[in-house]
């Protein structure tokens, strides 16, 4: 019977020598594999934590996007084919991306990013899955809400006294809130995609933006009918409200 070398655990070779059974060569193979595989999924965490860190925010997000693509580019070929999928979940920094893609994209057009549209702006060639879309879309509820408490103008719409009858009448412009009210129906409507746990607790978080964003309405409606116009709540104001 043909002989080999033994290793240690560093994979290092063994001075002693003892004989190779007929199953020897399959398991190193599965060694090979699974070495393999561990320093692919390595990589592949680090690319996302990195992407993350570039995309904190939207108005960072257009300017780096030079570091973005030499970050992809260094894990493309780790992401090919059915890897992809397989490390959806390791790639998370694609939900980000996709999140501060979204926002950029919403702030220029007040429009929603669409699959293609978010795909064509990834700067490397490398795929977004559906759950990158859908999380990534997900999480644009949390900055359209923090937008909508720093901007309360754009909350509701804005009225515009007509000539005449002195009537008044909504601008061109959709409020904040109209746009997630429509979204969020729409991903209410939805199966779960992926994994079910994540995908009811990014719903739960939706649910909550709209809500948030509803409440400050609410109090823009209610008791900014009782003040001058033009009035806006104070912080303390939105506080109490949010609280009820």
């Amino acid at each position: 019977m043909a002989s080999g070398i033994k290793r240690d655990r560093e994979g290092k070779p063994r001075e002693d020598v003892v004989a190779r059974g007929r199953f020897h060569a399959m398991f190193e193979q599965f060694r090979d594999e699974l070495d393999e595989h561990y320093d692919r999924r390595e990589r592949i965490v680090k690319a996302s934590r990195d992407v993350t860190a570039h995309t904190n925010t939207w108005q960072e997000v257009n300017s780096r996007m030079s570091q973005i693509a030499t970050i992809l580019e260094s894990v493309k070929a780790d992401l090919q084919d059915e890897n992809r999928d397989r490390y959806s979940w390791q790639m998370r920094g694609m939900e980000e991306l996709v999140e501060a893609l979204s926002f950029s994209h919403y702030l220029r057009t007040q429009k929603l990013i669409t699959p293609a549209e978010a795909q064509a702006a990834v700067p490397a060639d490398v795929s977004l899955t559906t759950r990158d879309y859908l999380f990534g879309v997900l999480d644009l509820f949390g900055e359209l809400m923090r937008f909508a408490t720093v901007h309360r103008e754009a909350v509701l719409p804005a009225l515009q006294h007509r000539d005449g009858d002195g009537g008044s009448e909504e601008s061109r412009s959709r409020p904040v809130l109209r746009d997630l009210q429509e979204l969020a129906c729409t991903f209410e409507a939805l199966p779960p995609a992926s994994n079910p746990k994540d995908w009811y607790s990014k719903i739960e978080a939706m649910r909550q933006s709209v809500r948030k964003v509803e409440d400050l309405g609410y109090g823009l409606v209610v008791r900014g009918s009782e003040r001058p116009s033009g009035w806006l709540p104070e912080a303390k104001d939105e506080e109490m409200v949010a609280a009820v």
